[in-house]
């Protein structure tokens, strides 16, 4: 459970605050025991050439927090289904778990693809604009256009349209971005990025497709111009 008070922070229960009001980020690192936000990143949550640094898992506030939702996601798919899934790559290598009878559950950061769909960080844009959407949507109409091998013919409005008006129209351009990203390393055009370290292999995991700083990086296999 997410700690409601900085009391109740510990190894066993790092995930902090439940609610906002009177919480700050120094309550975790001091429960925690570390000077900075720094100390609580995996490897793969590091600031790279492409993006800054991810948020940190345990902290559970603001628009960039994932940890509630590792949360779900451990206790609603994850858990209830280890007998049916494989989770790379604590389990093995993408190539090792590709067998039609296993599926495969994977980590992604569609912040992180970005980069590697060429989608630039100036002029400044925003993916919680309309107009922000739409005015980048040239990237993954090029990507599609380079994967003749995939039909985007239904998301190819979505993209031209800035993923719509609505407030979940961030959250629609972001699963698809992931899922592009995804794409690119089940058909070959990018290596799952994991570095060949024990530590990470079994304790931290790897943000599938990012290019590690060990191991076999992100050098692409006969993908297109």
């Amino acid at each position: 459970m997410v700690a409601e008070h900085r009391s109740q922070i510990s190894l066993h229960r790092p995930f902090y605050p439940m609610r906002p009001g009177g919480t700050r980020r120094q309550h975790l690192f001091d429960a925690l025991g570390v000077p900075t936000g720094n100390d609580l990143l995996r490897h793969c949550e590091r600031a790279t050439g492409d993006r800054q640094n991810a948020c940190m898992i345990f902290w559970t506030l603001g628009g960039n927090q994932v940890g509630k939702a590792a949360i779900a996601g451990w206790r609603e798919i994850i858990v209830p289904n280890l007998a049916e899934i494989a989770l790379w790559p604590f389990d093995g290598g993408i190539d090792a778990l590709a067998n039609p009878d296993v599926t495969i559950v994977a980590e992604t950061y569609p912040g992180d693809v970005y980069g590697q769909l060429g989608i630039p960080r100036r002029p400044i844009w925003s993916k919680r604009q309309q107009s922000g959407r739409q005015s980048i949507g040239h990237h993954l109409i090029r990507w599609l256009a380079a994967r003749p091998q995939v039909d985007g013919t239904a998301i190819r409005k979505a993209i031209s349209d800035g993923f719509g008006s609505d407030k979940t129209g961030e959250d629609r351009f972001d699963a698809t971005v992931g899922l592009l990203g995804m794409l690119d390393v089940v058909d070959g055009y990018r290596h799952d990025g994991v570095p060949d370290d024990k530590v990470i292999g079994r304790w931290e995991g790897w943000i599938l497709g990012q290019a590690g700083t060990r191991g076999r990086g992100s050098q692409r296999r006969g993908a297109p111009p």
